[in-house]
């Protein structure tokens, strides 16, 4: 009679009942998209682009990612114009994680994406470490090894 694992079949259900975790990027600049692209992928997640706000914003609608990394500068509909909107549209218990990555130095756009309730306001240029802890806290993940 063969021995059955049971540890190897609990790990298995796991991966099965865990999919990765859906990320949307919505920024025009190419090489940071692919750079943020490449570092999630690597820790396993799974990454939708959308290249203007528009797009990201009929992305996060449509795909229903579990997180945004949102550029505050954009074409066609700026990083707070799709944040409002995907606001109007969830109950305070249930929003979105949103991380707004952005260039711009003032506090009052800080402030305002505080207001309405961003995971996190990074600054461009950041490290790329600073991002992915950014990401695995609003996705309410475990450090690595505990």
């Amino acid at each position: 009679m063969a021995k059955r694992s049971t540890n190897r079949t609990a790990a298995e259900e796991k991966e099965t009942e865990a999919p990765a975790k859906r990320i949307l990027i919505v920024d025009d600049d190419p090489e940071i998209v692919e750079s943020i692209r490449m570092a999630l992928q690597a820790r396993g997640y799974e990454v939708l682009v959308a290249r203007d706000g528009n797009q990201g914003l009929a992305m996060a609608e449509r795909e229903s990612p579990d997180l945004v990394i949102l550029d505050m500068m954009m074409p066609k509909r700026s990083g707070f114009l799709v944040l409002e909107r995907l606001r109007r549209n969830q109950q305070d218990d249930q929003l979105l994680p949103v991380i707004m990555i952005t260039a711009n130095e003032g506090s009052r756009h800080k402030a305002y994406a505080e207001m309405l309730s961003v995971s996190d306001y990074i600054r461009k240029p950041f490290a790329m470490d600073r991002l992915l802890e950014s990401v695995r806290r609003a996705l309410g993940e475990e450090e690595a090894g505990e």
